[in-house]
C-alpha cells in the first residue's frame, strides 16, 4: 500500500465518521427535543434543543481531537477517554427515556440505534486512526531506508571505480619504471664496452634521460592529484545534490500535508453552515461553490447549502474544472465563514 492509498483510507473514513456524527446529532435534537420540552415550564420552552445541542457538541469535539491527535501518533490520557464515554452514555440515556418512561421496549431499541453507533463509530475510528498514523510513520521509515541504501550502494560504486582506477594507473606507471631501468641497464653494459672517449657523451645522456624521468613522474603525480581533486570535488558535488533532493521531498511532503490540513479545514466549515433557510443572493452563492468545489463536496450537498438548483450548482462545478485557475484554500474559506456568520 503507498501513501496514496494510505490518504484515501485516511479521507474515507473522516468522511464517514463526519456523516455518522452529523445523523446522530441531527436524530438526537429531533429525539430529545420534545422530551426536554415536555420537562420545561411552558415560557422556557424555547430552550429544549439546547440540551441535545451541548451534548453533541461535546461529542464533535471529542472526534475532531481524537483524529487530530491520532494523526499525530498522541494520546490525551483518561480524561478524554471520560469524556468520549460519558456523552456517549449521555446521549443514548436521553434518546431513550421517553420510550423507557412510556415502556416501550421496542423504541428503546430504535432509539438506541444511532448513540450506541455513534460510540462504536468514535471508539473504532480512533482505533484506526492510529492504525494509519503507524502505517504512514513505517511507510515513510521503509522509503527513508531504501534512499539511503541507494545512496550507499551508489557511493560504494564510486569509490570502487576510483580504487580501480589508482590500480591501474599505478601498475602502469610500475610497468614504465621496471622497462625504463631495463633500457638503462642495457645502456650501461654497452658503455662499458665503448671507447672512453665516448663515455662522457654517454653520461651526459643518461643524466638527461634522468631528468627526462624525473620530470615524467612529477608530471604523472600533478596529473594523480589532480584526478584525485577532481573526484574528491565530484563526491562533494554529488553529497550536496542529495542533500538537496532530501530537502526538497521534505519541503514538498509538509506541503502535501499542509493543503490536506486546509481542505479538511474548509470541509469542515463548509459543513458547519448547515443546510440554506433560503436561497443565498447569486454572489453569495458563487463564493459557496467555488469553497465546495476546492473542497471536494458532491454538488447536491453545495445545493444545500446555498439554497440554488442542483442544476445551476453543477454548471458553477463545471466552469470550475473548465477554468484551471488557481488561489489559494485559505481566501475562500475565509469567504465562506464571512457569510456563514
Amino acid at each position: 500500500m503507498n501513501s496514496d492509498q494510505i490518504r484515501s483510507a485516511e479521507r474515507a473514513l473522516s468522511v464517514g465518521t463526519w456523516l455518522i456524527v452529523a445523523g446522530a446529532m441531527l436524530y438526537s435534537i429531533l429525539t430529545v427535543t420534545p422530551l426536554a420540552a415536555a420537562h420545561t415550564p411552558d415560557e422556557w420552552d424555547w430552550t429544549a434543543p439546547i440540551l441535545p445541542l451541548v451534548v453533541d457538541a461535546a461529542v464533535v469535539i471529542v472526534v475532531r481531537l481524537d483524529a487530530v491527535l491520532a494523526r499525530l501518533g498522541g494520546h490525551g490520557g483518561r480524561w478524554p477517554v471520560a469524556l468520549r464515554w460519558m456523552t456517549g452514555c449521555m446521549t443514548l440515556a436521553l434518546n431513550v427515556a421517553d420510550s423507557a418512561l412510556a415502556r416501550d421496549m421496542v423504541g428503546v431499541a430504535v432509539h438506541a440505534v444511532a448513540p450506541l453507533l455513534l460510540i462504536v463509530t468514535a471508539e473504532t475510528g480512533l482505533a484506526y486512526r492510529r492504525a494509519i498514523a503507524a502505517a504512514v510513520t513505517a511507510l515513510n521509515e521503509r522509503q527513508q531506508e531504501e534512499r539511503e541504501a541507494r545512496r550507499r550502494a551508489a557511493q560504494e560504486e564510486r569509490e570502487t571505480a576510483v580504487r580501480l582506477a589508482r590500480e591501474e594507473r599505478e601498475h602502469a606507471a610500475a610497468l614504465a619504471r621496471e622497462q625504463r631501468e631495463h633500457e638503462a641497464a642495457l645502456a650501461r653494459e654497452q658503455t662499458e664496452r665503448e671507447e672512453r672517449d665516448r663515455r662522457e657523451e654517454r653520461e651526459r645522456e643518461a643524466a638527461r634521460e634522468a631528468a627526462d624521468r624525473e620530470a615524467r613522474e612529477r608530471r604523472e603525480r600533478e596529473r594523480e592529484q589532480q584526478q584525485r581533486e577532481r573526484e574528491r570535488t565530484a563526491r562533494e558535488t554529488a553529497e550536496q545534490r542529495e542533500q538537496e533532493r532530501q530537502q526538497r521531498e521534505a519541503r514538498e511532503r509538509r506541503e502535501r500535508e499542509r493543503e490536506q490540513q486546509e481542505r479538511e479545514r474548509e470541509r469542515a466549515a463548509l459543513l458547519a453552515l448547515g443546510p440554506a433557510e433560503e436561497k443565498f443572493p447569486e454572489d453569495r452563492a458563487r463564493t459557496v461553490v467555488s469553497a465546495a468545489f476546492a473542497a471536494g463536496l458532491p454538488v447536491r450537498q453545495t445545493a444545500e447549502l446555498c439554497g440554488w438548483s442542483v442544476g445551476w450548482v453543477s454548471s458553477r462545478y463545471a466552469e470550475h474544472r473548465s477554468a484551471d485557475a488557481g488561489g489559494s484554500d485559505g481566501p475562500r474559506l475565509a469567504a465562506v465563514n464571512g457569510h456563514g456568520a
